[in-house]
């Protein structure tokens, strides 16, 4: 019988088994598919910093300083490299904006600037088009493999005894007396006194009995990889002009050479099918094709290469589009990290913390009373707020 039972083996549930583990705890790490089968392998992947919401940005800071040691707590490795975020403004009217992320940055200690034409821009990433106005530049923001990542935590986990069961969906909780006491799948019960949703865009289904279902809005993000081309970018890249929504991407190079570059946030129509036990979303030739030009224009060189893979990936969209690090309402011993709204990467080494301590029963050693399951219950409400970078 585990102590605790996690649910979905994306980077946070991942992280949390380990963390678990690592404390002591007798931990079953539980998802429908198998590890990054979805947002946590859909993703970009980049480990940002810059152009966080207030409130999040000292969680990122703190999550880049747990990556820059990641490899060595792992004994493997996540790809992961430090090379910096450039946040791309396509026209002189986009500035004042990447001003705004600088001075919010730069108030909270982060190391970032604004360059101001596209010759400063270009002398830190000369691949990109001379047709830019200028660009945000944060150098300790960076990116990993986020296939190797999770695989190497649930390696580690594994090491520590974490027992891990893919392809095994979790249909229900389990409660008495108002406390967590297990869970069931279609082949088994589970007892556990502890279990961590870290679900994405699933989990409702499981929370419907409580009445404490999560509000996120279900959208996608069209996701192109290419084969590799010799190196030219070691960056992460953003764009998001106010001039035109439709130009809105973010993208990278990784260590392999090929580049892989998103869309911006775009409505989903809710068909997702399953091949070979993994869970297929494609994008319609509409997006696609937005998706390759936006990026482009931007890198030039990516549009002769050729195209090794494409999909859609899913964002758990909160209303202010930050997530919930909270124990649910009513459950004892049930604890959720969901809502990451696009930008859960980064933070998952500090989710697993997190959400280890909450599960255990103490205080998590970084402020988190902003991610309050709470605060949808609020009289006053929350206003929306869109979500303009990913990764």
């Amino acid at each position: 019988m585990p102590d605790v039972v996690v649910i979905g083996c994306g980077i946070s549930g991942a992280a949390t088994a380990w963390e678990l583990a690592k404390a002591g705890r007798s931990v079953t790490l539980v998802d429908q598919y198998g590890p990054a089968s979805m947002a946590s392998g859909w993703t970009l992947a980049g480990v940002r910093q810059s152009g966080r919401h207030p409130a999040e940005l000292p969680l990122a800071m703190e999550a880049v300083k747990i990556w820059q040691g990641l490899d060595e707590a792992l004994e493997a490795s996540t790809g992961y490299t430090q090379k910096g975020n450039l946040r791309i403004g396509l026209t002189p009217e986009d500035l004042p904006a990447l001003q705004v992320i600088a001075k919010e940055g730069q108030a909270a200690g982060l190391i970032i600037d604004v360059l101001s034409d596209a010759q400063a821009v270009r002398d830190i990433a000369p691949a990109l088009s001379p047709a830019i106005a200028g660009a945000t530049w944060c150098p300790t923001d960076g990116h990993a493999d986020p296939d190797a990542t999770v695989n190497a935590y649930v390696t580690a986990a594994r090491r520590l005894g974490v027992e891990t069961l893919f392809g095994e969906a979790v249909l229900s909780l389990e409660t008495r007396n108002g406390r967590m006491c297990g869970v069931r799948t279609a082949s088994r019960s589970i007892p556990a006194g502890g279990v961590v949703l870290a679900t994405g865009i699933g989990g409702n289904d499981l929370l419907a009995p409580f009445d404490c279902a999560l509000p996120v809005d279900v959208r996608n993000v069209t996701v192109v990889r290419t084969r590799p081309l010799p190196p030219l970018l070691s960056q992460v890249l953003s764009v998001a002009s106010a001039c035109n929504s439709d130009a809105a991407c973010a993208g990278r190079q990784q260590l392999d050479g090929a580049f892989r570059f998103t869309s911006g946030i775009k409505v989903w129509d809710g068909l997702m099918r399953e091949e070979r036990g993994r869970p297929v979303i494609a994008p319609t030739v509409g997006s696609l094709l937005e998706t390759l030009q936006s990026f482009g224009d931007v890198v030039p060189a990516v549009l002769e290469a050729e195209i090794d893979a494409y999909w859609c990936g899913l964002v758990d969209q909160t209303p202010d589009a930050l997530p919930v690090l909270d124990h649910v309402p009513g459950v004892e011993g049930l604890v959720m990290a969901r809502g990451f709204s696009g930008h859960g990467f980064c933070l998952g080494p500090l989710t697993g913390r997190i959400m280890a301590a909450l599960v255990q029963g103490e205080v998590s050693a970084v402020d988190i009373s902003v991610f309050a399951f709470s605060r949808f219950s609020a009289p006053a409400g929350l206003s929306s707020a869109p979500v303009t970078l990913h990764g």
